[in-house]
C-alpha cells in the first residue's frame, strides 16, 4: 500500500464528483492515505472542506513561500494550526528561484511556521529552492529539538539532504526523479536511506513520466514508487511498506 505525502486536492480544479473519481482511482492502484497540503492559510478553510468528507485523507497548515501576498501573523498561524485535524505546518519554506524578490518576508514566515511547529509539536512540510544555507540556517537557528518534519519535492544536493536527516528531517521525492534531466537528484535518491524517504505527486504539478504533459493525480504516486524502487534496487513492496511506515511516523495525528 502507498501513502501519496504531499497533495494539493483542492487544487486540481475538479468537482467534487470528480476529485471522489480521482481517488478511488488512486485506492484502486493501492494508495491508502493522501495528505493534503496547504498553501494559504486563507483558502485554509476552503481546503478543509473540499476534502472533509473523505476519511483517508489528512491536511495541513500553512503558507507556501511563493504566496507571500497571503502571508498572515504569527498568531493567525497558530489559531488555525492549532485545529485537531491539522497534522503538520506548512508548506513552508524558501524560494529565491521564483521569488527572491520577496526573500525578508520568506524568511519571517519559515521563522513563524518553525515556532507554530515548536510550539504544536507538529512536522513542519518544508519547500526549498535555491535557498540551501538560508533553509539550513533557520532550522538550526529556532527548531526545537524535537521538531521534525519532510523535505518536500527535493531537487537539493546530497549534503543538504544528509544535513536534514541529521536534523530529523525526511526526504520526499516526486515525479520529477523521472525525468530525463533529473540525474543529479537520482545519485541523491541512492544514497538517501530508505527508512528516510517519503514518496509524493505535488498533484496537480510534476506529472511522472509516463504521465507528463498530463494534470498530476495522486494514482500516479504508485510511477514515482516503482521508479525509486528500481534504483534502490529493492521491491516494490518493500518501497510502499517501508515509505509508509515513514509516513505514519513522522505524521503520527494523520488519519488510519
Amino acid at each position: 500500500m502507498f501513502v501519496d505525502s504531499h497533495c494539493h486536492l483542492d487544487r486540481l480544479q475538479q468537482s467534487k464528483d470528480e476529485l471522489a473519481e480521482t481517488l478511488n482511482f488512486a485506492r484502486s492502484r493501492g494508495v491508502k492515505h493522501f495528505l493534503c497540503v496547504a498553501v494559504s492559510v486563507n483558502d485554509y478553510d476552503a481546503m478543509a472542506e473540499t476534502v472533509s468528507e473523505f476519511s483517508d485523507v489528512s491536511v495541513s497548515c500553512g503558507v507556501h513561500p511563493l504566496h507571500q501576498e497571503d502571508a498572515c501573523e504569527y498568531d493567525t498561524l497558530l489559531q488555525k494550526a492549532s485545529r485537531p485535524e491539522v497534522v503538520a505546518i506548512g508548506e513552508t519554506g524558501l524560494d529565491y528561484f521564483y521569488s527572491a524578490d520577496t526573500k525578508a518576508v520568506q524568511l519571517q514566515s519559515f521563522i513563524d511556521h518553525i515556532r507554530v511547529a515548536n510550539a504544536l509539536s507538529k512536522p513542519l512540510i518544508i519547500h526549498t529552492r535555491d535557498a540551501r544555507e538560508d533553509t539550513l540556517s533557520l532550522l538550526r537557528q529556532h527548531k526545537a529539538p524535537e521538531t521534525n518534519g519532510v523535505l518536500h519535492c527535493f531537487t537539493e544536493s546530497l549534503e543538504m539532504a544528509q544535513e536534514a536527516i541529521e536534523m530529523g528531517f525526511y526526504i520526499s521525492i516526486s515525479g520529477i526523479v523521472t525525468f530525463n534531466s533529473a540525474d543529479e537528484l537520482r545519485e541523491v535518491v541512492k544514497a538517501v536511506p530508505l527508512e528516510r524517504l517519503l514518496i509524493e505527486t505535488d498533484s496537480p504539478w510534476l506529472a511522472p513520466v509516463p504521465h507528463r504533459g498530463k494534470q498530476n493525480q495522486p494514482g500516479y504516486v504508485v510511477e514515482v514508487a516503482e521508479f525509486i524502487a528500481e534504483l534502490k534496487g529493492v521491491s516494490v513492496a518493500e518501497l510502499a511498506r517501508q515509505t509508509t511506515d515513514n509516513f505514519y511516523r513522522l505524521f503520527p495525528l494523520a488519519k488510519r
